[in-house]
């Protein structure tokens, strides 16, 4: 089989959750997030673009409900024994699969708790397993157990982050003699993801988002390349990835001499960098991690020019995005723990004046100081 992790790590996992489950009084977990099969079992795939779950009971038992084409792919890539298949056909409905096959596992009347909040679960398809389930369990939902779970990183997971972040780094080393004036956007593009891919890495969850002139103040993949002028910005965010674990980078490239607002925000950027590394780590939350940023920006009047997030935690994940769960936004009372890692940007977009300035990258946490993943200084670059 193709696993990216022992057999122990695994084991380790299914005890975790199982012990969750028993403080909640599940009798049972349908897993919908890839993310969560894949934290579980190692189960690689993009079949959730169609109706699959992962059933989990109290016991640590585990049957995967999926399709024809995702058969052998369980098979090869995960520890999970029991696979049933629903058939493609008119009208199906794999709800009324899913209550036979929890009827067979004997959890008719019993307590199961539902991953509601993932792209895995279409709002028809959860409608239809509603439809099901109403009459013949108590459902619960249970959308942020193994998500709040993955927040805390293994030995195992931290190699695998710091790889992505190996590989971030050679995509920036490769993007960096590209930028110039006259520079085509799609060679840079290419040569970042030419980097992952050659050192061994993944596709991102999401697309590497690159923009310049006024593009240069999204922080979203649009379609659509130029050629960077004399005097130009050049936004790129980007993620080494290994094994699906994710190490983002975000950075704002000047060509020709910065303008005085470029400099006045980069200042801006680093100084709330700097500030947020002092409270990245136990002892406070995310929210003040956020409220750190925002002091920072406040103060120097740019509350309009700042983003209501500042960063987010990061590890195994699928398209269509590869932000896990917790954020930091404002009020967020989940505490930082050492093992995390954790994407921190400053991204500050001053419409009025088409000027944009970003710097970001992940960084682990440790029982003091936090640890950026990446040998990339924060500096103000200029080609």
């Amino acid at each position: 089989m193709a696993l990216h992790f022992s057999e122990s790590e695994f084991s380790a996992r299914r005890a975790r959750l199982m012990a969750r489950m028993a403080e909640e009084k599940l009798d049972a977990l349908l897993l919908f997030a890839q993310e969560s099969m894949y934290w579980l079992t190692g189960y690689d795939t993009f079949g959730y673009c169609f109706f699959q779950t992962l059933v989990v009971k109290a016991d640590g038992t585990m049957t995967l409900l999926t399709r024809t084409p995702d058969l052998r792919q369980a098979k090869q890539t995960s520890t999970i024994d029991n696979i049933v298949v629903w058939v493609d056909r008119m009208n199906a409905d794999p709800a009324v699969d899913l209550r036979n096959l929890l009827s067979d596992l004997d959890l008719l009347g019993m307590r199961v708790g539902v991953e509601y909040d993932t792209h895995g679960l279409t709002g028809r398809a959860a409608r239809l397993v509603d439809n099901q389930l109403n009459n013949f369990c108590e459902t619960v939902d249970a959308s942020y157990i193994v998500s709040n779970l993955r927040l805390v990183k293994s030995a195992a997971e931290i190699a695998k982050v710091t790889e992505a972040a190996e590989l971030a780094d050679l995509a920036f080393d490769a993007a960096l003699p590209l930028i110039r004036a006259d520079a085509d956007e799609a060679e840079i593009l290419a040569a970042m993801q030419s980097a992952v891919l050659a050192g061994g890495g993944d596709y991102p969850a999401n697309p590497f988002v690159i923009g310049s002139a006024a593009d240069a103040l999204l922080c979203r993949y649009k379609s659509g390349r130029r050629r960077l002028s004399e005097t130009d910005q050049l936004t790129l965010e980007w993620a080494g990835v290994s094994s699906h674990y994710h190490a983002p980078m975000l950075r704002t490239v000047l060509i020709g001499e910065p303008t005085s607002r470029h400099r006045e925000l980069y200042a801006a950027a680093l100084e709330g960098m700097r500030a947020i590394e002092h409270v990245l780590r136990p002892g406070h939350t995310f929210g003040e991690v956020f409220d750190a940023h925002a002091k920072v920006m406040d103060d120097r009047g740019l509350t309009r020019q700042r983003f209501n997030t500042c960063g987010y935690s990061v590890g195994a994940r699928f398209a269509p995005s590869w932000m896990e769960h917790q954020m930091f936004h404002a009020g967020n009372p989940q505490e930082i723990a050492a093992d995390m890692t954790l994407f921190v940007h400053m991204i500050i977009m001053d419409s009025d004046r088409e000027t944009a300035m970003t710097v970001g990258h992940t960084y682990l946490t440790t029982e003091t100081a936090p640890r950026a993943l990446s040998r990339h200084p924060l500096d103000l670059i200029s080609a």
